[in-house]
C-alpha cells in the first residue's frame, strides 16, 4: 500500500502534544518506520518513501523544524536524491565510546560529545539510526566493536523504548567486543509536561554523561548531577514511573 504518514512528535507543544510513540508502530509487522534529524536527510529519505509501494510512518521532531543543515556542508541538493534505505549516519567520528540516537536527541548527543571531548579526553562516535524499520546493523556493529562501549538516547519514554532492541541486538551481535554493558537513555515514563516543564522530562546532555559516567565509563573528575545508576532503574521501574 503506498501510503506516507507524516507523524509530528517530540517536545516543544507541552502536556500530552509531544509523546515520541515510535516504538509503537517500530513492534507493528508489514510498517516502514522512519526518523530523520537534519533537512538533507528528511528530503532524502521523504524521496525514498514516496517512490515505494510499502506504507511509511515518516516522523518528524516538531522541535527541528527551525534547524537548518549542520552535517553536510553544500547543505540540501536542490535536485532528487534519495537516502539508502535502512542505513544510519555517522554524524561525528570518535574512538572511545558509540552514542546512538534517533531523532532531535542527535543534538543533545552533539552537545555532549563536545563535552566529553574537551573536558574529559573522550572522544565519542555519534550516530543517529534515521530508520527504525527496516534497519540494517552492519555499521552500527563496525562501530561499536571499534569502541568497545554503547550509550543510546531518544526523546521516547525509556520503558519499551525501540533502544531497548537496538540494545538488545547490539549485545547478542557483538557481545565479545563490548566493555560494558549498552545503556540507555529516554525520557521520564510518565504523562508529557507542561512545556516549561520539559527539561525535566527529555533527555539533556548531563543525563548523557552521567550515564556514562556512572554505567559504562568513569570520567576523572566528573560530578553527577543527576542520578542514572543502576540502582535508579530498578527504583523507577518498581514505581512505574
Amino acid at each position: 500500500m503506498p501510503l506516507v504518514v507524516r507523524v509530528s512528535v517530540g517536545d516543544k507543544y507541552g502536556a500530552q502534544h509531544s509523546q515520541d510513540w515510535t516504538s509503537m508502530v517500530a513492534h507493528i509487522p508489514g510498517l516502514k518506520v522512519m526518523f530523520p534529524s537534519t533537512p538533507y536527510d528528511a528530503k532524502g529519505m521523504l524521496n525514498l518513501a514516496l517512490r515505494g509501494s510499502d506504507p511509511v510512518i515518516f516522523f518528524e521532531s516538531q522541535k527541528l523544524y527551525d534547524i537548518g543543515e549542520r552535517f553536510e556542508k553544500g547543505g540540501v541538493p536542490e535536485g532528487y536524491y534519495e537516502v539508502p534505505e535502512g542505513e544510519p549516519s555517522i554524524k561525528r567520528e570518535g574512538k572511545d565510546l558509540t552514542v546512538i540516537t534517533i531523532g532531535a536527541t542527535l543534538y543533545t548527543a552533539m552537545q555532549a560529545a563536545k563535552v566529553l571531548e574537551e573536558r574529559y579526553e573522550v572522544s565519542a562516535e555519534v550516530m543517529d539510526l534515521r530508520f527504525m524499520s527496516p534497519l540494517r546493523y552492519a555499521s552500527i556493529l563496525e562501530s561499536v566493536k571499534k569502541t568497545g562501549r554503547v550509550l543510546l538516547a531518544s526523546d521516547a519514554c525509556e520503558r519499551g523504548s525501540f533502544l531497548h532492541t537496538v540494545a538488545s541486538n547490539i549485545s547478542q551481535l557483538a557481545f565479545d567486543s563490548l566493555d560494558a554493558p549498552p545503556a540507555v537513555v529516554g525520557s521520564r515514563n510518565w504523562i508529557t509536561p507542561a512545556a516549561e516543564m520539559e527539561e525535566l522530562f527529555f533527555p539533556q546532555k548531563e543525563w548523557l554523561i552521567d550515564t556514562i559516567h556512572e554505567r559504562i565509563l568513569p570520567l576523572q573528575g566528573h560530578t553527577v548531577s543527576t542520578v542514572q545508576t543502576a540502582v535508579e532503574i530498578e527504583r523507577r521501574n518498581g514505581r512505574g514511573v
